[in-house]
């Protein structure tokens, strides 16, 4: 029986407001979760108050007396209401496709748990407890990416989470897919016994998207931060003119985004001798010239996206809702994932946006232009240098186009009629996730291009800053020399991207 964790920080789940930094923070340096005093006490109370209104009450309450969606009106005998939930979790695990990764399932561990925790559920603490322990462990229940409407909760990929609970499922464990009992029984764990409603609220809520939220927010904020640094390099690298990042500039359209990107642009190339040499050209490339307006408005963009799924993170989304001291239960439609999908298709158009412009510039440090070679190679002709990876970005760009299709204005019935418009949340997450997937290998290839091109700018150097990235980058990917296989090197830099801190 294993029972201890050693060295490991903590969070303790309470109702204080998460922000992106907690977050971050959690994410950042594993931190065990502990379930406060509190959120326990919270827990006991909704819990106490639910007993004590079935036993006192021949009411009919959606999903704890009663049957689901369609079957809402079927009522379920008293003995039968602990086999209703058992019957839940397994009818509705019902996922297919591939497997959401173990980052984004460790998400929804903890959404789940943080959702539980307010006590307006009706779960046990030991039902919360073992989320915890699932959590802590590193218990990774196996999770699919298709079967959610995302309206009526995230309903199928939720009941793959909560199965390990009951002893159904495979889960991950010290890197090997088992069975869910085999673990549990390792740690001298017995099932949890189901209490009324608890199957309908493990599975009813939008942990699902919330998760795929904040592991895209947290990516998004990082490329962005990547997208000003790589196209600081190749405004060197194409030997463009600072005039358009001026300040003056943006005071007269001081769109937030805008004007912190012509700030940071400026600061990356403060000591550029490079960017202080005079120039030919009287402008440059909308590519170039134009970052502070398009970084900038995905920057906007994201602040909106941010606050929608900081929102999400800090709300109860089963149903029906508790409220012990009010003594009432309410159905509602908290679940109902519209806001969410709004944001994913909003972030995946503001992200892919990045990708486009990025694609642009990578092509033009390849068009032969401005003292660079063609293809940015020796011997052009015999080598074909860089053209390719070029093709590579614009083919993912296209991809990103066609994944910008929104899925949030999407609905399909369900449930008999009675689920009549739902959000489709889930697949504008997951959809959402491939773009900013993209956009990384997109921005891979253009700093692939822009350290290429910035070497044929010797003797001249770029700023400090930059020239120490440029180093850090040739010590993962040499200068091309010659033609070589170059899906390692682009392979190569997005690993770069994905351990480098910014």
């Amino acid at each position: 029986m294993l029972t201890t964790i050693i060295d490991k920080i903590s969070h303790q789940i309470d109702s204080d407001w998460l922000d992106i930094h907690t977050l971050q923070e959690i994410s950042t340096h594993s931190q065990d979760l502990i379930l406060s005093e509190n959120a326990r006490q919270r827990i006991n109370h909704c819990r106490h108050f639910l007993d004590k209104k079935i036993q006192q009450s021949d009411s009919l309450f959606y999903g704890i007396n009663t049957g689901f969606g369609f079957l809402q009106n079927v009522a379920i005998d008293k003995t039968q209401i602990a086999q209703l939930q058992y019957n839940l979790l397994q009818s509705h695990a019902c996922g297919m496709g591939d497997e959401v990764p173990k980052e984004i399932v460790k998400w929804m561990l903890f959404l789940k748990i943080q959702s539980l925790a307010y006590g307006h559920s009706g779960v046990q603490e030991q039902t919360v407890q073992r989320l915890i322990d699932f959590y802590n462990y590193d218990i990774t229940p196996v999770i699919y990416s298709q079967g959610s409407l995302g309206a009526s909760g995230d309903l199928s990929p939720l009941s793959h989470l909560a199965l390990p609970l009951i002893g159904l499922g495979e889960v991950y464990f010290k890197g090997r897919k088992l069975p869910a009992q085999k673990v549990l029984s390792d740690f001298g764990w017995q099932p949890i016994e189901l209490q009324s409603k608890e199957g309908i609220a493990l599975i009813n809520g939008t942990q699902f998207m919330t998760a795929f939220g904040i592991h895209g927010v947290l990516k998004a904020q990082k490329l962005l931060k990547l997208a000003d640094l790589i196209s600081a390099i190749s405004i060197d690298a194409f030997d463009c003119s600072l005039q358009p990042f001026h300040p003056k500039i943006h005071s007269i359209r001081p769109h937030n985004g805008q004007v912190s990107t012509a700030k940071t642009i400026l600061n990356y190339l403060s000591d550029s001798s490079i960017a202080q040499q005079t120039k030919n050209q009287v402008q440059d490339p909308y590519s170039f010239r134009c970052i502070p307006q398009v970084h900038g408005a995905s920057k906007d963009s994201m602040e909106f996206i941010e606050k929608t799924f900081l929102q999400e993170i800090n709300a109860v989304t089963d149903n029906p809702n508790i409220f012990p001291d009010d003594d009432l239960i309410l159905s509602g439609g908290n679940f109902h994932g519209q806001p969410l999908a709004i944001a994913f298709d909003l972030m995946a158009i503001s992200m892919a946006e990045i990708g486009s412009i990025s694609e642009r510039r990578t092509y033009q440090l390849l068009s032969g232009q401005r003292g660079l070679p063609l293809f940015l190679v020796k011997n052009s002709g015999l080598n074909s240098g860089l053209m390719i990876p070029q093709y590579t970005a614009a083919g993912i760009v296209s991809e990103n186009k066609q994944l910008c299709t929104p899925a949030s204005i999407d609905s399909i019935v369900s449930s008999n009629g009675q689920e009549d418009h739902v959000s489709m949340g889930a697949n504008a997450a997951t959809k959402c996730l491939r773009v900013l997937n993209n956009v990384e290998r997109i921005l891979a290839i253009e700093l692939l291009t822009a350290t290429q091109a910035l070497a044929y700018r010797r003797p001249l150097r770029s700023s400090a800053f930059i020239e120490q990235f440029y180093e850090d980058f040739r010590r993962k990917v040499p200068f091309n020399e010659a033609d070589r296989v170059l899906h390692n090197d682009m392979k190569l830099a997005v690993e770069f991207l994905k351990e480098i801190k910014i």
